[in-house]
């Protein structure tokens, strides 16, 4: 498979469309592919509307939106879109043929602000991909929406302490009182809004604070805040 090489740019694509007078709501566009054939059909699906001022390769680097046009993602293509993280003056998109596991969390790390598939790059989604990133917005396939919370979720449990805490940690009674006392409360007033005994306010907390292995109340509800407790 022909990639992008790190070695040097990849090109844009070669067919420049001269802004007309009186469009300065265009959005340039730079199309960056080693396949020509990928290239051309990218550039031949936007050349033909109106919102679009495809750039030259001279010109690329004053791209609004710079769309990287791939088989799959390797390592001359991660280092592509690197180069264009560095550019201010662009949002890149990424084309794809295949996203392998753990790409997409690589090429978000990349600064790529919206991908889509091959198979689904007609003319109307490569339209949409381009106003939208235009916009200042990020698209993604809804399975691959998925699969990015899913991995955030990961992350999350997996940055909580060493002990093994989860998400899950606290009952919903536990964090019900924990809020009440990031808000303030003591425990009589505690046991007034839950309609518990103040000795069950204490005990519960007490359980808290020992699972947790903090100090105090205070202690328990910054952890609990960082953490995604409560």
């Amino acid at each position: 498979m022909s990639t992008v090489t790190s070695r040097e740019p990849a090109q844009a694509g070669s067919t420049h469309w001269a802004s007309r007078p009186g469009r300065p709501d265009r959005v340039t566009v730079a199309v960056y592919a080693a396949d020509p054939v990928l290239c051309v059909g990218v550039v031949q699906q936007l050349r033909q509307r109106p919102e679009v001022d495809l750039l030259a390769d001279d010109d690329a680097e004053r791209a609004q939106v710079s769309l990287v046009v791939v088989d799959s993602v390797g390592d001359d293509v991660t280092a592509l879109l690197h180069r264009l993280r560095h550019n201010t003056d662009t949002r890149t998109g990424l084309v794809v043929g295949t996203l392998g596991p753990g790409a997409l969390q690589r090429v978000l790390e990349c600064g790529v602000a919206a991908v889509l598939r091959r198979a689904e790059a007609d003319q109307d989604q490569l339209l949409h991909l381009v106003l939208a990133m235009a916009n200042g917005e990020g698209v993604l396939p809804g399975d691959l929406l998925g699969k990015l919370l899913s991995h955030v979720g990961s992350l999350q449990r997996s940055a909580l302490d060493p002990r093994g805490l989860s998400l899950s940690t606290l009952t919903t009674r536990e964090a019900d009182m924990l809020r009440l006392v990031s808000e303030g409360l003591d425990t009589a007033e505690i046991a007034r809004k839950t309609a518990y005994s103040e000795r069950t306010v204490k005990n519960v907390l007490h359980e808290i604070i020992t699972r947790l292995q903090v100090r105090n109340r205070a202690h328990a509800v910054g952890h609990a805040l960082r953490n995604g407790l409560i």
